[in-house]
């Protein structure tokens, strides 16, 4: 019995030499303690680093080059989605977000420098804890060139561990220390972005204003002056599609498109709102179109002219589950879901146009994928000097962030189309999440013990505190004072302490992209402020 014991050990020890085992060893067991609610609280997919963090601890390691794999695919899936709505967000809320990772990264520089004094830390040491503590590579790569130092990548390793497994916990508890429950709050930002984008109504009205009987509707300029679009006409008894000149009678009656208010403001200019439908003629329908064709993406709506070639009339948009108003200047994306009405022959042609192919939606087109990623790995290893004391360079995780943003906020360069189906972004980025999160646990865990033992635990609690304090800061700056999201919170939180594993734990707890679109904005910042204040402390200190 004991010689059979002896055998299983033996083999399962071997089994974890194999690096894909154990991979998929920790993956499965990572999701098995994610899955344990405490008091509301789960790990979800971040537990996976908690497994790896113990696995190192024993001698387990994934190969860095599998963690680099799995971060270039996170970090560009992230991009990917975030770029179409990372300019936006920039513009609406990026001085307070910028303002915020300032405080995150001057708060933990100062942290550093206060207790470099206070416990009488060396200079090559301090600027390690600052970087392990932002688990920032670049951070740790000018911490080395401005010290010359092999000491930096020890403090480095030494505030490591906790600087991942901190902001995990934090963000993780976050929402409780605030009293927020995170559905509540997502079913008002939800309510906020539809008053944003207010749903999409149908409408008809009877010609009774004298002011508009006899004119055209390119003279009224309906769509311009109210935003709604007229979408069916009666005269007698005949139902047309409009077009634009169409000539308006009094007590005909006319169908449109548009929010409340838009139809509202119609109202004032023709007359009055009934409750009587418009059917089509046997010879006309209504069709959902799919934009899937190439050589229309980027295009605006007003260039298909659809009414002088179609002979059809486009009644709303739907993008990413929001309703838009077909305006003439609105550009079109791959993906968007056209509302037309027209006659039947001419929506047939119009569907050839636009491709209608849903298939060729849900398909995975690699080319953008991996041509995004190369030219993010190239994009990475540029180095920009302003001194000769002071370069940058944005590293594998920056570059290809950058890139993807860039790539995705274009959409189309020439027949390439920088997107993907949101089926396919989700299965890309949960399995380079797990790789990257299985390859660091692993990397963190095989010296920890050793390293504090070495090294004793007053250097862990300095890198405790610069992990801890920025984060708090922020909450108390970003939440009470600036008044941001929980989940604008939770990405600036990561991204200025330029964290993945944060990232990957705030994506978990929530269906909305807000996070992952505030960590794109404030990720790059971070990361060129971070080596600034390092290298100025190293020189100075």
């Amino acid at each position: 019995m004991l010689i059979r014991s002896e055998m299983i050990i033996a083999m399962f020890e071997s089994l974890l030499q194999s690096s894909y085992f154990a991979l998929f060893l920790i993956v499965a067991l990572g999701f098995i303690l994610g899955k344990i609610n405490f008091k509301g609280i789960s790990l979800d997919v971040s537990a996976v680093i908690f497994i790896a963090l113990l696995f190192g601890h024993f001698g387990v390691i994934i190969p860095k080059e599998l963690g680099n794999f799995g971060l270039v695919l996170f970090i560009f899936t992230i991009g990917i989605q975030s770029g179409p709505g990372f300019f936006g967000s920039f513009k609406s809320k990026g001085k307070v977000l910028i303002l915020i990772t300032l405080l995150i990264v001057g708060s933990a520089s100062l942290t550093g420098v206060f207790l470099k004094y206070m416990l009488n830390i060396r200079t090559d040491e301090i600027v390690g804890l600052i970087a392990g503590a932002l688990t920032s590579t670049p951070g740790l790569a000018a911490a080395i060139d401005a010290t010359q130092s092999s000491s930096a990548s020890i403090s480095y390793g030494i505030a490591y561990p906790f600087g991942v497994i901190g902001v995990i916990l934090f963000v993780k508890l976050l929402p409780k220390m605030l009293g927020i429950d995170l559905k509540v709050e997502e079913k008002r930002l939800e309510r906020m972005q539809k008053e944003k984008y207010p749903s999409l109504q149908t409408a008809t009205f009877r010609i009774t204003n004298l002011g508009v009987v006899g004119k055209s509707l390119i003279q009224l300029q309906i769509r311009t002056m109210t935003g709604a679009v007229v979408s069916r006409i009666r005269h007698g008894e005949n139902t047309e599609l409009p077009s634009p000149q169409s000539i308006l009678h009094k007590d005909d009656l006319v169908k449109a498109v548009g929010n409340e208010l838009a139809l509202e403001q119609l109202g004032l200019l023709l007359g009055e709102r009934i409750t009587e439908d418009l059917p089509l003629a046997q010879s006309y329908e209504l069709r959902l179109l799919l934009i899937t064709n190439k050589e229309l993406i980027g295009k605006s709506l007003g260039n298909l002219n659809l009414q002088g070639n179609f002979h059809s009339t486009v009644t709303r948009v739907r993008r990413s589950g929001i309703d838009l108003s077909p305006t003439p200047d609105l550009v079109l994306k791959f993906g968007d879901k056209l509302t037309v009405v027209g006659h039947k022959d001419s929506l047939t042609e119009l569907s050839k146009l636009v491709g209608n192919d849903e298939k060729r939606l849900s398909d995975t087109d690699f080319f953008p994928i991996a041509m995004g990623i190369v030219l993010g790995v190239i994009f990475g290893k540029i180095n920009i000097s302003f001194s000769d004391s002071f370069h940058f360079s944005p590293g594998l995780t920056g570059g290809v962030l950058i890139v993807a943003l860039i790539l995705s906020a274009l959409g189309k360069t020439g027949p390439i189309i920088w997107s993907m189906s949101g089926s396919a972004n989700q299965l890309l980025r949960q399995l380079g999440l797990l790789l990257f999160l299985a390859e660091v646990g692993t990397s963190a865990g095989t010296n920890l013990v050793a390293t504090f033992q070495e090294s004793g635990w007053m250097l862990f609690g300095v890198g405790f505190a610069i992990t801890l304090v920025p984060m708090i800061m922020a909450v108390l700056i970003g939440y009470f004072i600036c008044k941001i999201s929980i989940f604008d919170l939770m990405g600036t939180i990561t991204g200025g302490m330029t964290s993945t594993p944060g990232l990957a734990a705030a994506d978990s707890m929530t269906g909305l992209d807000i996070p992952s679109v505030a960590y794109a904005t404030v990720y790059p910042i971070a990361m060129v402020f971070l080596i600034i204040f390092i290298q100025l402390i190293a020189a100075f200190l």
